[in-house]
């Protein structure tokens, strides 16, 4: 395993499958210590932190809930006391239950907001003090946005307001040399792709 202090740190949440586990495995193979957040993973978690330590990089997995700001608070808390200062967050961590409005109930909806939304407002606010000046801030969000799909309304609600966030907190960090942006895949084949869906 790479202990060198000097490897610059990011940060990924929802990352123990997916798109967050390919970007931690290419930061890592670029000279990154990665942090591998999870909410229930842990198994994925765990080899994932084993694939990139065996290639020589450092990796550590942290469970987390991103809804939580006690537990983002404990996910930087970590991430400095084992790796050091971040220099990358990318806000992965993300719920998508294709339904339609009319049929959506309270707790979907609740849990949809509280990942995609509160999680990534959760890990902005903690990274507007923790982050080093220069660092790189990576959003999330879906081309579905734009496509107006039906069963998608709370979901493109929820990435509306993640698109929201982005440009003002680039403003808010001026003077840093932080840059924050929004990617927006387009179909991935993931689980979160694939699972609740009709052929």
């Amino acid at each position: 395993m790479n202990t060198t202090q000097n490897a610059k740190v990011a940060i990924f949440t929802g990352a123990a499958r997916g798109i967050g586990a390919a970007l931690v495995q290419r930061l890592a193979k670029d000279g990154f210590a990665v942090v591998v957040n999870y909410a229930s993973s842990s198994k994925e978690a765990d080899a994932l932190v084993d694939d990139v330590r065996a290639s020589g990089a450092n990796a550590i997995a942290v469970k987390a809930d991103v809804s939580n700001p006690d537990d983002v608070r404990r996910l930087f808390d970590t991430t400095e006391q084992q790796l050091g200062k971040m220099n990358v967050l990318i806000n992965n961590a993300g719920v998508l239950k294709a339904t339609p409005l009319a049929d959506t109930s309270d707790t979907l909806y609740d849990q949809t907001f509280n990942t995609n939304v509160r999680g990534t407002f959760n890990t902005l606010r903690e990274a507007a003090t923790r982050l080093n000046d220069g660092g790189r801030i990576v959003n999330f969000s879906i081309t579905a946005l734009k496509l107006n799909m039906p069963g998608y309304a709370i979901y493109n609600a929820t990435k509306a307001a993640v698109e929201a966030f982005t440009p003002v907190f680039a403003k808010e960090l001026r003077g840093r040399h932080i840059t924050v942006n929004t990617v927006a895949p387009g179909p991935i084949a993931t689980s979160l792709f694939f699972e609740g869906k009709t052929d």
